[in-house]
């Protein structure tokens, strides 16, 4: 998979949205291509991923063929995509799987397996209580969970950083990883209202 292949899939399903074919939100990747690339490069088949509402570039990096990924946004599952063959939980819920991952990190731990728990989020998501408390949770039981977060340095239509007064996203651990990026999309649909 390219970074082309990626955004060809997003405009197919940005097109199918705006001609009323989508009857649900949808929550479209872009300008992050490179980045889900480089992390995907060190992310193995059995690997967890546990996400929120933009997972359409993760889904199609771990694995799911892209014509079963677009039939689950074309039924209306694009916020909450979940793939239990390919290890792949999300929810439209924000943080809603990171105390999840905390969870599949500990049973991974316990009975010493190698997976690692991908915990993707977005900026205004690693500002909160729930990321705070899970990230430390891992950091202190030393689990095998990697906080992934996307910075567009915006929480819905809102600029992050001007909501905390900050000039970036909260320190993360070594290991975890926050990219920048801006997004061509609008939070969420592509663009046109639609009217069902």
């Amino acid at each position: 998979m390219t970074a082309a292949d990626l955004i060809a899939f997003e405009t197919e399903i940005a097109d199918a949205f705006n001609a009323a074919q989508i009857r649900a939100p949808i929550h479209l990747d872009g300008g992050n291509e490179e980045w889900m690339l480089k992390v995907f490069e060190h992310v193995k088949p059995e690997d967890w991923l546990c996400g929120s509402w933009r997972m359409h570039y993760a889904c199609l990096l771990k694995g799911v063929p892209p014509e079963e990924l677009k039939a689950a946004i074309m039924a209306g599952q694009s916020i909450s995509l979940c793939f239990p063959a390919h290890r792949i939980i999300s929810s439209a819920i924000v943080a809603g799987t990171l105390p999840i991952a905390v969870g599949l990190g500990m049973a991974i731990k316990r009975r010493g397996g190698t997976e690692t728990v991908w915990a993707l989020c977005g900026d205004m998501t690693a500002e909160t209580g729930t990321f705070h408390e899970c990230h430390k949770y891992v950091a202190n039981w030393g689990l095998p969970v990697r906080f992934i977060v996307a910075d567009n340095r915006k929480s819905v239509c809102t600029d992050t950083r001007l909501v905390w007064n900050s000039n970036g996203t909260a320190n993360l651990r070594l290991n975890d990883l926050v990219y920048e990026y801006e997004l061509p999309w609008p939070h969420s649909g592509a663009g046109r209202r639609v009217e069902f």
